[in-house]
């Protein structure tokens, strides 16, 4: 049974929707966005069988072997606004290598996950300067799984695409003048791609000027994905830390 963990990094796109920032007074038509650069220390946890009869690639959400086992990663996130209409996408990749042993002997694998999450949707005001943003989009998957065990002559590196409607809620909630704090969560597959795929984040920002905000917390991404012989189970969580640039 092989096992696999991964991934932390930075990233960017064009504005954000993990770190979140006290709400800009502008003018009801006018566009506004954030840029973020942040690092998510994400272990995996889960399992990954290639095809049928492939051996399962098994790896854990192990946060102290993350640097150990990472090939590479990048994770991005984007939030732009125009009145009460929102826009939101996020970006997340992780490749992850490891040797192991297998039923049949020594084998080794590599796990890589490529998701691109895109929604819009209406903001509300909900009270005490409290906004909630219900969004509906799509997250597309890419998934490369590679297992390596010479002795049972098997040596494969299967690759699916696949994409899922989600449906999300974003809720900004101020606690000072200058913290805030945001809850995500969106829900999908329904069987169109996945038979689901859900995740969660919460964090903790920062006004440290009028355009730089610092955050940190949690998220955490998981999936369910059958197709034929190949079966991807499992989640990326960790902590998450970053910088984010108003606009």
């Amino acid at each position: 049974m092989l096992r696999n963990t991964t991934s932390s990094a930075i990233g960017a796109l064009v504005a954000a929707a993990f770190f979140t920032t006290a709400p800009a007074a502008s003018h009801a038509q006018d566009w506004t966005g954030q840029v973020t650069l942040y690092g998510w220390g994400a272990g995996v946890g889960g399992d990954l069988t290639p095809f049928t009869g492939a051996p399962t690639l098994s790896f854990d959400k192990s946060l102290t072997e993350v640097l150990k086992d990472l090939d590479a990663a990048f994770f991005a996130t984007g939030f732009a606004r125009r009145g009460d209409f929102v826009v939101f996408g996020d970006f997340t990749y992780s490749s992850s290598s490891r040797n192991g042993l297998t039923p049949g002997g020594p084998a080794s694998g590599e796990v890589t996950i490529t998701s691109l999450t895109l929604a819009a949707g209406q903001r509300f005001e909900a009270g005490s300067e409290t906004t909630v943003d219900v969004m509906g989009g799509l997250r597309g998957w890419k998934l490369d799984g590679l297992v390596s065990a010479p002795l049972v002559g098997v040596s494969l590196a299967p690759e699916k695409t696949f994409v899922d409607p989600i449906l999300a809620l974003r809720v900004n909630t101020p606690i000072s003048d200058r913290w805030s704090v945001l809850s995500y969560a969106d829900f999908g597959g329904f069987g169109v791609g996945s038979d689901l795929t859900w995740q969660a984040a919460v964090t903790a920002n920062y006004q440290a000027t009028d355009n730089l905000f610092l955050s940190f917390g949690y998220r955490h991404l998981y999936l369910d994905y059958r197709d034929g012989g190949t079966v991807f189970k499992g989640a990326m969580s960790g902590p998450l830390i970053g910088a984010t640039w108003r606009f």
